[in-house]
């Protein structure tokens, strides 16, 4: 529960307002009667084992921690029944990333002052024993001091290094763009980690672009994009040092953060003097009144809870609304007329696989969508579709539930809560949960058979990631047992999808070294290769296989001319069908990403995920027609439940279940809605993470 303005806690500490709320509790700006010095307090409300020795080594991390550009940790303690709580110095001013919004790009000699004063706390960082890593590094945690000094804040991600073992104080987390390819799981992390999501965090505030993201670089043989391709004026010895501190192998980098800090201030005549020198280094400090009022949200305390992509999202509507202040009167006034003529548009242009309920619809039951919006329509038996034209908005009416019943009203999810990734039941109303799976490996990505009665999975699986090297294909009962292995080959085999007929399986395997799509014959164990990639112009990998329900059709996600597409194979037998033979079904743009393609459930549509090309901004749904491939123009459904990934459709089509992250974009969750994405319900609250939804198909018995 968050804390009242005036609390008093631990007998010492007066809460004065919050500067940042997450999913784990909140950061406060507090007054320690004690002393008469504001500090800053972080509360962790998860007290389990695991949460409270995490957020105890955060503690003892800090606390050992003395340099003129780290926080210090003055306090923790513990009130039971209610949480742990940190207390450190309470750094006042504004991070990089509100510089970058307030000036547009940063100046090059402030952008190699923060570089160096950063490498000097990096170098304390790396130089104890044992060596601390911050792992993550980004503009929203750099500050800068009404004085004009430089703070490393939020340890929240941070690792101890000691011998072979490593240990973390929260989650491996990644942040696009900024964290290096080793982070995302393929490598062991160390201190040239840092460097590159320094190196990242400087190219971001000299272009005001966040940088290709570095698995992408690694995988997909994306290049970096120089520095003075954005931004001209950035002189080239400047833009050489920080790409070098960028390099995707962490061999070709800067080795310590002490050379890395030399080329930087070497890479102009001002700053040249200052190599050998122990300087406290300073920049221009913000306006006097760069923090918002109270109540908006801040990034003040260096343990504000980590946003990753979300922090995107935050920074563009906070820069928004300050441009917006001084129209306050128009801008109302024009938004509301704005919001009137999107919302007739968007209905004018909604797919018609909602409007025109072109899902299978309940037994004995059609829609209707009456003519005002003061009688908003029920569904009701033998009831036909009517709209009038004095309509301007009709409303959907509200789906019935999915009948449950014969054990078919069921959501097959994986989940963190043991520990590593297991496989989850769960009933649609939250009940029923229970665990079938106990791979000593983990195990996720589960999919139904068609009859409802086994699923398939993978594994191993220690976390959930983009790709899954060295995992397996396996078949269990929904009993949890009779457990099966399916043939395998070296790289890889995941994203596993279970045909129709019930008697092949597609999946994503790195077998060839690079991503495509197979099918194995589950009567004949024969592997299929379904598609290839890199016969296709410009094209470098295929994953993500999505059958037609009422077809032997497959969606597919090809990444071809640095985006990621949606392919779907001929009409026919995939089986009888040469790989080639595939099209692009939706041309969305050179700049947005799509993925995760999944059929209604009557086959005529393909509704997938998209994002900008940088990844940042939170996946939208789009809807494509397969009937319209030839137009390739998908559409944006307007539904406001974002952020959600991973949809997967109830057995009559009005429902579908998805993972999401609202207030936390570490934690996913399970949730369910309409179509329309009304009667939104979170099914599982677990601080853990719960993600890879799959709702069970209806078996009709005889």
């Amino acid at each position: 529960m968050t804390l009242e303005q005036g609390t008093l806690l631990n007998g010492r500490y007066r809460i004065i307002d919050i500067l940042g709320q997450g999913g784990m509790g909140s950061v406060y700006r507090a007054m320690d009667e004690n002393l008469g010095v504001e500090v800053a307090v972080k509360e962790n409300l998860f007290t389990t084992d695991e949460y409270a020795r995490q957020f105890r080594l955060e503690a003892v991390i800090l606390a050992s921690l003395r340099h003129q550009n780290l926080p210090r940790v003055t306090d923790h303690f513990v009130i039971e029944g209610q949480g742990q709580y940190l207390v450190m110095d309470y750094i006042e001013g504004e991070d990089l990333r509100q510089r970058m919004e307030r000036l547009g790009n940063v100046p090059e000699e402030d952008a190699i002052l923060v570089g160096a004063a950063v490498c000097d706390a990096l170098t304390h960082l790396h130089t104890r024993r044992p060596p601390v890593l911050h792992r993550d590094i980004k503009p929203g945690n750099i500050k800068i001091t009404p004085d004009g000094r430089v703070f490393l804040v939020d340890f929240g991600l941070a690792k101890l290094v000691q011998g072979s073992q490593t240990t973390t104080t929260g989650a491996r987390a990644m942040t696009p763009g900024y964290s290096p390819p080793e982070q995302y799981g393929t490598a062991r992390t160390d201190p040239r980690s840092d460097i590159y999501s320094l190196g990242a965090t400087l190219y971001a505030a000299l272009t005001s672009v966040i940088p290709e993201d570095g698995l992408g670089r690694v995988m997909d043989n994306v290049q970096l994009t120089p520095i003075r391709k954005h931004n001209p004026k950035v002189s080239r010895r400047l833009a050489t040092a920080i790409e070098k501190g960028m390099e995707a192998y962490p061999d070709d980098r800067y080795q310590t953060s002490d050379e890395f800090r030399r080329a930087l201030l070497n890479t102009s005549s001002k700053t040249q003097r200052l190599t050998d020198l122990d300087v406290n280094f300073t920049v221009p400090p913000p306006p006097e009144d760069i923090n918002p009022p109270n109540g908006e949200r801040q990034n003040l305390s260096p343990s504000t809870p980590v946003q990753n992509v979300m922090d995107i999202v935050t920074s563009m509507t906070t820069r928004m609304r300050r441009r917006s202040r001084r129209y306050a009167a128009l801008g109302i006034w024009g938004g509301m007329a704005l919001l009137l003529l999107a919302a007739a548009f968007l209905w004018t242009n909604y797919p018609s696989w909602v409007a025109q309920n072109s899902l299978p619809p309940q037994p004995g039951a059609t829609l209707e969508a009456t003519a005002t919006q003061d009688n908003p329509a029920t569904p009701a038996p033998q009831q036909t579709i009517s709209a009038t034209a004095e309509s301007t908005v009709t409303p959907l009416p509200e789906p019935t539930a999915t009948p449950l019943g014969g054990g078919n009203g069921q959501i097959a999810f994986a989940s963190m809560r043991t520990g590593i990734p297991q496989i989850f039941l769960l009933n649609p109303d939250g009940s029923g949960l229970r665990q079938i799976t106990n791979e000593q490996d983990g195990a996720c990505q589960p999919d139904w058979s068609p009859d409802g009665k086994r699923i398939v999975y993978i594994s191993p699986c220690s976390q959930k990631q983009d790709t899954y090297q060295g995992s397996s294909l396996y078949i269990i009962d929904t009993s949890g047992e009779n457990r099966t292995a399916l043939p395998t080959s070296l790289g890889g085999d995941f994203e596993p999808a279970w045909s129709p007929d019930g008697k092949r399986i597609a999946f994503t395997s790195l077998r060839d070294g690079y991503m495509e799509v197979y099918m194995i014959n589950l009567e004949t164990n024969q592997t299929t290769r379904l598609t290839r990639a890199q016969n296709i112009s410009g094209a470098i990998y295929a994953r993500q296989p999505a059958w037609n329900p009422t077809g032997y059709q497959i969606a597919y996600v090809l990444k071809r001319l640095g985006t990621t597409q949606i392919w779907v194979t001929s009409d026919g037998d995939v089986a009888d069908k040469k790989a080639e033979e595939t099209q692009q079904i939706a041309q969305t743009g050179n700049n947005t990403n799509d993925f995760l393609p999944v059929w209604t459930r009557d086959g005529q549509w393909v509704i997938f995920n998209e994002t900008n090309y940088e990844g940042t901004s939170p996946a939208w749904l789009m809807s494509m027609r397969y009937e319209d491939r030839a137009t390739k123009q998908a559409v944006r459904l307007p539904i406001d439940t974002l952020p959600l990934v991973d949809i997967t459709f109830s057995p009559d089509g009005y429902w579908m279940a998805f993972e999401s992250w609202p207030d936390d974009s570490f934690n996913h969750d399970i949730y369910i809605s309409t179509v329309t994405g009304s009667s939104r319900t979170r099914l599982t609250t677990d601080p853990k993470m719960d993600f890879d939804p799959a709702w069970r198909p209806i078996k009709v018995t005889e």
